[in-house]
C-alpha cells in the first residue's frame, strides 16, 4: 500500500484525511511493515465506510485487517441512529458472531505429552469439522426458536455445561432482544443438524501451552500460568448465520435505495437502524449470536468429555468467550452507539461494568487466534483503547494470500507433517483445507499483536502455542 496516501498520527497511527464522500476520516493501527503489506482493496473499504451515514468519529482498521466483503476484515465503525446511521450486514460478516472460548484445563505440559496422540485422535473423533460437518443434535422448530433466544444459557439448561461458565460469557451467555421470528425457516433449516460443530475454513479446536507469560499481575488475574495448558475454540453460527447475511445483505440494497443512500460500492448495502429492515435485521443477527455462544457451549461440553475419558485429572474451566463479527449497542462518550466489529473483537479496559466482576480490575480478555501451527495471545482491554477504537483490538493474524494462492504453496500431507517434526499434531478431514490454512498464508500474528498493544489497544498477558489441532 502507498504510504504517501496517509497522514501519520503516531508510530502505529495512519490517518487517511477525509475527502470526497467521506463523512470521517479513516484511521488504520499498524506499523509501517503491517500497512505496506496490506492490500490497495483495505485502503478504499475503509474510505467507502467512512461514507455511511450516521457514522461516529472515524472508519477504523485493526493491524490484522485484509480485504473483505464490503467492510475490511478488521474493521470497526460505529453508528448513531439519531444522526441517521445505519447498520450494515458486510459490516458484521457472515459468520456472525464467529469468536474464540478459551479454557483452562489445570493441568501442565508433561500431563498432556503423555497422551497427546490418544487425545488428538479422540477429539477429532468426538468434535464434528469440515464443510458441512453435522452433529448429534438434530432441532426441531421449538427447540431452534429456544435455542435462537436463549444461547449459551439454552445450552447450560439443556446439560451442555455449567452454570458458572456463563459468567465468562460475553452477554453472560444471551444475547438480549434476539428475534428468532425474523429468522428464514431457510436458514434454520441449515442450522437444524449443525450444532456442536467447528465447520470448516480457519476454525479449530485446540489444545494450547503457556508458553510466556508478558504481564505476570494480569496472568495471574486470568489464571494463567507458564507450562499450563488451555484449550481455544474458535467457531461461529454455521450455516444460520451466513444466510441471515446472504438474505439480508438483498433486502439491504433495496432498502438503502428507498431511503436515497448512495452507497459507494453495493457491497455496503445497509438500512438505517430505525427502519424496518434495519431493526429485522439486528433481531435476526442477535438470534445468529445466540446461535454461536450455544454452539461453542455445546463443544465445550464435548471436549469436556474427551478430556474426562482421556486426562481424567484435567477440570475444564472457562477463562473467557468473545465474539467478533458483531454489531453491539454501546455507550461511547455519553451517546448509545451501534459499533460493528468485522473480523475485530471487543477489548474493554478495566472497570468496564460488562467485563466479569471477578475479571474486571484486570479488564476484558482479548482472545487472539493464531493461524495453524503458530502462536495465538492472550491481552487485555484497556482505558486507552476505549478511547481510540470504541474499545476494539484485532482478532487474528490476517490472510496474507488467499486460499487459492495458498492451495498453489502448500500441499496439506507437507504441512501436517512438518507441524508434526515440531510436535504440533493436526487431525482434518481435508487435507486440502489444511493447505489452504497452512501457517505461511497468514500474517505474522505476533507482528499484529505487537501492533496492536503499541497503539494502546489492548496489553499483552501471554502467548500461546499449539500442541494438538482439530482442523475444519
Amino acid at each position: 500500500m502507498d504510504l504517501s496516501r496517509f497522514k501519520r498520527r503516531s508510530e502505529h497511527e495512519w490517518e487517511i484525511e477525509p475527502h470526497a464522500a467521506m463523512r470521517v476520516p479513516g484511521v488504520i493501527f499498524a506499523t509501517e511493515a503491517l500497512l505496506r503489506d496490506m492490500d490497495d482493496k483495505v485502503y478504499e473499504q475503509v474510505v467507502n465506510v467512512a461514507a455511511l451515514p450516521g457514522i461516529v468519529k472515524a472508519s477504523f482498521a485493526m493491524p490484522d485487517a485484509h480485504w473483505g466483503y464490503g467492510f475490511p476484515i478488521g474493521g470497526v465503525a460505529a453508528f448513531d441512529p439519531e444522526e441517521g446511521g445505519v447498520i450494515s450486514a458486510g459490516g458484521v460478516g457472515f459468520d456472525i458472531s464467529c469468536g474464540v472460548r478459551c479454557l483452562h484445563t489445570g493441568v501442565g505440559v508433561q500431563d498432556v505429552a503423555a497422551v497427546q496422540k490418544s487425545l488428538a485422535d479422540r477429539l477429532y473423533h468426538r468434535i464434528p469439522a469440515g464443510v458441512g460437518s453435522t452433529g448429534a443434535i438434530r432441532l426441531g422448530a421449538q427447540e431452534m426458536d429456544a435455542m435462537l433466544s436463549g444461547g449459551a444459557r439454552w445450552a447450560v439448561k439443556r446439560g451442555y455445561g455449567e452454570d458458572a461458565d456463563l459468567e465468562r460469557v460475553e452477554e453472560n451467555g444471551q444475547m438480549a432482544h434476539a428475534k428468532p421470528g425474523n429468522v428464514s425457516e431457510h436458514a434454520k433449516k441449515r442450522q437444524r443438524d449443525e450444532m456442536g460443530t467447528l465447520g470448516s475454513g480457519n476454525h479449530y479446536l485446540e489444545v494450547q501451552k503457556v508458553a510466556h507469560v508478558f504481564d505476570s499481575r494480569i496472568a495471574q488475574a486470568f489464571g494463567l500460568r507458564e507450562g499450563n495448558v488451555v484449550l481455544s475454540i474458535h467457531c461461529g453460527s454455521r450455516g444460520l448465520g451466513h444466510q441471515i447475511g446472504t438474505e439480508f445483505l438483498k433486502r439491504m440494497a433495496v432498502s438503502a435505495a428507498q431511503h436515497g443512500i448512495r452507497l459507494p460500492d453495493r457491497e455496503l448495502a445497509c438500512a438505517p437502524i430505525r427502519s424496518p429492515v434495519g431493526e429485522e435485521y439486528l433481531g435476526a443477527m442477535r438470534a445468529a449470536i445466540n446461535c454461536a455462544l450455544a454452539n461453542r457451549q455445546i463443544l465445550t461440553h464435548l471436549t469436556r468429555e474427551v478430556f474426562a475419558e482421556v486426562l481424567p485429572a484435567a477440570r475444564l474451566t472457562l477463562l473467557y468467550d468473545v465474539s467478533h463479527n458483531t454489531c453491539k449497542v454501546e455507550s461511547h462518550g455519553g451517546r448509545n452507539l451501534y459499533v460493528h466489529r468485522k473480523g475485530a473483537t471487543r477489548a474493554f479496559g478495566p472497570g468496564h461494568p460488562d467485563i466479569p466482576e471477578s475479571l474486571r480490575a484486570a479488564g476484558q480478555p482479548v482472545l487472539i487466534g493464531g493461524s495453524m501451527g503458530t502462536a495465538s495471545y492472550v491481552l487485555a482491554g484497556t482505558e486507552e483503547g476505549e478511547a481510540r477504537s470504541f474499545g476494539s483490538a484485532c482478532h487474528g493474524a490476517g490472510r496474507a494470500m488467499s486460499r487459492h494462492q495458498a492451495m498453489k504453496n502448500w500441499s496439506g500431507r507437507a504441512v501436517v507433517d512438518e507441524l508434526a517434526a515440531h510436535g504440533i499434531l493436526i487431525r482434518s478431514p481435508s487435507q486440502r483445507g489444511v493447505a489452504e490454512e497452512a501457517p505461511g498464508a497468514y500474517k505474522d500474528v505476533s507482528a499484529v499483536v505487537d501492533a496492536a498493544e503499541a497503539a494502546g489497544l489492548a496489553r499483552k498477558v501471554a502467548r500461546l502455542e499449539p500442541l494438538v489441532c482439530v482442523k475444519g
